[in-house]
């Protein structure tokens, strides 16, 4: 049997039950507690680990619950992402492969935004052993355990309507603030005819005429 006195308990949160990170980490003889954490997957010592295989990166990216999830995470002083999988598949490509749903510059984009805006540190993985394998090293490190004391993140009125907003394609932070400041509300966005729209963000103006289209 594997000696683990050394090892801190790792706790997860309960929607990774089953990932094989788990299953690995217990073949480590690691000690670890499942729990309901409302923010990060993994805690350690005081670390807080968002962990993330290379599809949920993307797809993350994609619906924005990845910006949700680093603005929370920011409740640790001490955080880090995890992109696992580089080894079994490429996280972005300058290929223009239409499948993926991200071109390679907003990837890189992304990346250097959780870097220099989140502060969050970024650790690549290969696979699900060499994740599981980083993590033993750090429940080795000696540093006291962090609270459990956090919360997801309520957003006030006027972010919950820009997240709303950022959610459509090419809008983004400014393009939401400007419409928000103009129109005021979400209804109004809506009511407004394309020449108003156009006045204020030219082109992107058709996103919103195509939506009403659908209702």
């Amino acid at each position: 049997m594997k000696n683990n006195k050394e090892n801190k308990k790792i706790i997860i949160d309960y929607r990774e039950k089953n990932s094989l990170v788990i299953s690995e980490l217990m073949s480590l003889g690691c000690k670890i507690e499942i729990k309901n954490l409302p923010v990060a997957d993994f805690l350690i010592n005081d670390v807080a680990i968002e962990r993330k295989t290379v599809s949920d990166l993307i797809s993350s990216m994609i619906n924005k619950r990845l910006l949700k999830q680093l603005e929370e995470l920011q409740q640790y002083k001490k955080r880090l992402l995890i992109i696992e999988g580089f080894d079994e598949r490429e996280l972005y490509s300058d290929s223009n492969d239409k499948n993926r749903g991200m071109n390679a510059n907003a990837v890189r984009g992304l990346l250097l935004s959780i870097l220099l805006k989140y502060e969050i540190p970024i650790l690549f993985t290969k696979n699900y052993e060499d994740t599981a394998k980083f993590i033993l090293v750090l429940s080795k490190k000696k540093e006291k355990e962090t609270s459990l004391r956090v919360n997801k993140k309520t957003l006030n009125k006027k972010e919950r309507l820009q997240f709303i907003l950022e959610s459509f394609p090419g809008i983004g932070p400014k393009t939401a603030k400007k419409l928000l400041s103009h129109f005021k509300t979400l209804k109004n966005i809506f009511n407004a005819s394309e020449e108003e729209l156009k006045e204020m963000v030219g082109k992107k103006a058709e996103i919103f005429k195509l939506v009403e289209e659908q209702f």
